[in-house]
């Protein structure tokens, strides 16, 4: 392009912003449009406190607030700018830019309402941005223009074209499958939930089965809405499997582990297990962890492989009841069958402990200061903790103690010193130490005879 030919169409975009931008008509419809926004925005700012304070305690309106609050601003923007347009009409004026407004304006509150069923708060937004993009290219008549622009800007490999244009519809088309076949993944996860038939593990595999495959299925839909050929990546897939191989041993891994606790039932959600120092019940099984919840809130990411590879205790993987060894010590001097009895009325007395099979007390040994007993109770519930109900039982075993006279010893010892190196001489010389201090007793005066 020569400096003339720059000259020429500068001079004619200064030509169309005089005589068409900066026209009166122009302006008058641009000032119809602010107006009516501000007197929207004014009107929103007053109307939502006094709406919420008028059916802010109703449950339906919390229910739909979500929903209509949004849309509030654009609904009355949008009638603002009808009625201008229809005062511009009365009086002759041009109305193609307040026609263009109110094509967005709807296009927006379309999209806005659209989007409020989107849970995910940054896909509802994009989502907005890119359907109002498209709606506003579509409603100025640019939407062809820019995809033949698009579709220009391409390169070649081979036989394969790989355009802007394509680029955009495979993003596209991967965000919008990824989240329906998020949406399925979810809906056919709670259905699988509602089939008592189905034991939880197979629930849980049914569900992870299903998500995998239909987020394959959206990715493979996605890179085919591009325009590459699916046998182009065979090479890249060898190279992904040897990359799997050798880097991502551990993910790979974890990930088979979590399909075999699946397949085998071994642990399922609600369980509760030890494993590695870690007593708690089970919260979910992942892909390449098992969440672990402790009785004090803290939930522990056990990688799968450890769940494998480590002995895990299942307090629950056959039967809820779990027998609890209570040890309990009476001094000698105590009345012993009073005490075993009381040891098995307080165990009967504490609500989580089963009547079936009935809790026993037995006589361990004749230990160094007490009388070894042992509780032996069953609970039915160890997910709401084993220690707190033998705290329990205890706690009423030491009352009733307390309240029958029984005496619940410490350690005691006695000491017999038989003999020690040089302690009879040292005896000895204190003996006589003591003689020598001792005043002779007193004979009274001395006999002189007649």
């Amino acid at each position: 392009m020569t400096a003339q030919e720059a000259l020429a169409r500068l001079t004619e975009a200064l030509v169309w912003i005089e005589e068409a931008a900066l026209s009166v008509s122009t302006l008058l419809q641009f000032l119809v449009i602010a107006l009516a926004f501000a007197l929207s925005f004014v009107i929103t700012r007053w109307l939502g406190p006094l709406l919420e304070k008028a059916c802010g305690h109703f449950q339906a309106y919390q229910k739909i607030a979500p929903f209509i609050m949004p849309l509030f601003l654009p609904l009355l923007w949008l009638f603002f700018v009808g009625g201008g347009h229809a005062v511009l009409v009365q009086f002759g004026q041009p109305v193609y830019l307040t026609r263009i407004a109110s094509s967005l304006l709807m296009a927006w509150l379309v999209i806005r309402f659209a989007s409020n069923f989107i849970r995910n708060p940054e896909l509802a937004k994009l989502f907005a941005v890119v359907a109002w993009f498209l709606a506003a290219l579509n409603i100025a008549g640019l939407l062809d223009p820019a995809i033949s622009l698009l579709d220009s800007a391409a390169i070649t490999f081979g036989e394969t074209r790989i355009s802007l244009l394509g680029v955009v519809k495979g993003l596209l088309t991967f965000a919008i499958m990824i989240w329906l076949a998020l949406v399925i993944a979810r809906v056919l996860e709670q259905s699988l939930n509602r089939m008592p038939t189905l034991t939880p593990s197979a629930q849980v595999l049914l569900g992870k089965l299903g998500k995998i495959v239909l987020i394959t299925l959206a990715v493979l839909i996605a890179i085919t809405s591009t325009g590459i050929d699916l046998t182009a990546l065979a090479v890249f897939g060898g190279a992904i499997g040897v990359g799997i191989g050798f880097g991502l041993q551990k993910v790979v891994s974890n990930l088979i582990s979590g399909v075999i606790l699946l397949l085998d039932r071994s642990i399922k959600p609600g369980d509760v297990i030890e494993v590695g120092g870690t007593y708690g019940w089970i919260n979910k099984l992942a892909a390449r962890y098992t969440s672990v919840i402790t009785r004090d809130g803290r939930e522990h990411l056990v990688p799968n492989e450890d769940m494998i590879t480590m002995p895990v205790i299942n307090w629950t993987y056959s039967s809820t009841k779990v027998r609890r060894h209570v040890p309990v010590g009476v001094s000698y001097n105590a009345d012993l069958h009073k005490a075993m009895e009381l040891v098995v009325e307080a165990a009967m007395e504490t609500r989580r402990v089963l009547d079936d099979p009935e809790p026993r007390c037995l006589v361990k040994g004749f230990g160094d200061s007490a009388v070894d007993l042992e509780l032996r109770m069953w609970i039915g519930d160890p997910q709401n903790g084993v220690s707190n109900v033998a705290s329990e039982v205890l706690l009423k075993i030491w009352d009733k103690f307390h309240a029958h006279g029984i005496e619940i010893p410490y350690p005691q010892r006695d000491l017999h010193i038989v003999s020690a190196p040089g302690l009879d001489g040292r005896l000895n010389q204190a003996g006589e130490a003591a003689k020598k201090a001792k005043p002779e007793p007193d004979e009274g005066p001395e006999y002189m005879g007649p």
